[in-house]
């Protein structure tokens, strides 16, 4: 097999580099990957694949970081897209799709009442929060320790630029250990308006962890206790392990949550979904973009919502994924290459054990890459429903060449 080559990439890195600082910046920079082994920019997709400048094709397992649920170009969602498109996009106002769209999510979610939206899980996340302390006339809020809820400054990974005033009122405590949330909750008594929790944690560089028996439900009572209001971050993971949101997948049921990712399968949205007692504070908390209301996207999001559930979305993609998974465990075994499998099917991740600079995981992916399966050394992967059964077989003799390469540099 030939090598890929990477020449207009890099030739592209280079003239962007020039002008664009860093060149690609924040959670796509090629920096976070392996350097030379794999594309800088991309040129099509469709299905499960993509192709970069440079023609190299790639089974795609990381769905452009989430929002790819149904593949790349789906017909379905390109259809509805550009039927709108022929008739505009952004207005003065929302169009029809706007009552549309918030009735469907609604109708879906089963603790909701009403939506807003926006375009990135970074909006929706932090107008979340400003709506809790709006409803509880509280200042704090408490989110697990290390846990990504976008790249604002009370949340963000990377704090350059921001200030301690930003994070003043954020208080943290540890995933998964119910005693250490009440010991936040009752050390700041009265004054925590929210907590903020994804459904499982899925942090880079970490294993992913689900929830430990009873927490979510210990997060509910507690918070109902202290008059806390619950927020759920589904921005990565909604859509991918239920309908109605993935508490229903791990049975809690917040007052808001929040959701982006595979909502419009590529196009630019979020939303956020409430309980009827937090409507006033939504309605008093400022919100507003000017292409929160766009047309394309919200067509975008119907049409792929209503595919998801007519083609039984949820289940196709946890079989794909189980099925990949299992290939996965087989193989490390066979190599005597220990790993960690983890996380749900449909959002899974694999790292080698003993290995704390995921250097291991680097070969394997840069690997995988040379072959034509894409898979990130560090961040969890997506599937999508366009994933198949063969995809998954050729991706499994792919890693199984893979496993080779990191046993053999790591003799």
């Amino acid at each position: 097999m030939k090598p890929y080559e990477f020449t207009k990439s890099q030739e592209l890195f280079m003239r962007a580099a020039a002008v664009v600082p860093g060149g690609i910046y924040g959670h796509q920079t090629p920096a976070v990957l392996v350097p030379g082994a794999y594309p800088y920019f991309y040129d099509r997709g469709e299905g499960s694949h993509v192709w970069d400048v440079d023609g190299n094709e790639y089974i795609d397992y990381i769905c452009s970081y989430g929002p790819i649920v149904l593949g790349h170009r789906h017909p379905k969602v390109e259809e509805a897209a550009l039927a709108q498109m022929r008739k505009g996009n952004c207005f003065n106002g929302p169009t029809a799709l706007w009552a549309d769209l918030a009735e469907h999510l609604v109708g879906i979610t089963p603790f909701a009442d009403w939506a807003v939206f926006a375009k990135n899980g970074s909006d929706v996340c932090t107008w979340a929060i400003e709506v809790a302390r709006e409803h509880t006339g509280r200042s704090k809020i408490a989110m697990a320790h290390g846990a990504y809820h976008g790249t604002h400054a009370w949340c963000t990974p990377m704090p350059a630029g921001t200030t301690a005033e930003d994070t003043a009122n954020i208080v943290t405590f540890k995933y998964n250990d119910l005693a250490d949330l009440r010991r936040v909750a009752e050390a700041h008594d009265g004054q925590v308006a929210g907590v903020i929790i994804s459904p499982f944690r899925h942090d880079a560089f970490h294993d992913s962890e689900l929830p430990a028996e009873g927490f979510h439900k210990g997060i509910r009572q507690l918070c109902d206790e202290k008059k806390m209001v619950l927020i759920l971050d589904d921005v990565r993971c909604g859509f991918r392990l239920h309908m109605g949101g993935s508490g229903e997948y791990f049975g809690v049921q917040p007052d808001l949550s929040c959701y982006c990712k595979a909502i419009a399968n590529g196009y630019p949205l979020s939303a956020a979904v409430g309980r009827e007692s937090l409507r006033a504070a939504a309605e008093s908390v400022f919100f507003t973009g000017s292409y929160f209301t766009s047309g394309v996207p919200m067509a975008a999001a119907l049409a792929c919502l209503k595919e998801l559930h007519a083609i039984g979305g949820i289940e196709q993609m946890r079989a794909m994924g189980t099925m990949l998974c299992r290939g996965l465990e087989e193989q490390s075994r066979s190599h005597s290459l220990p790993v960690t499998i983890s996380g749900p099917p449909a959002i899974p991740f694999m790292s080698f054990k003993n290995d704390p600079g995921f250097d291991r995981n680097k070969i394997f992916g840069a690997a995988c890459a040379a072959r034509g399966v894409f898979l990130h050394p560090h961040h969890n992967w997506f599937l999508s429903t366009a994933h198949t059964e063969a995809d998954i077989r050729r991706t499994l003799e792919v890693t199984d060449q893979a496993f080779g390469e990191v046993k053999q540099q790591s003799a």
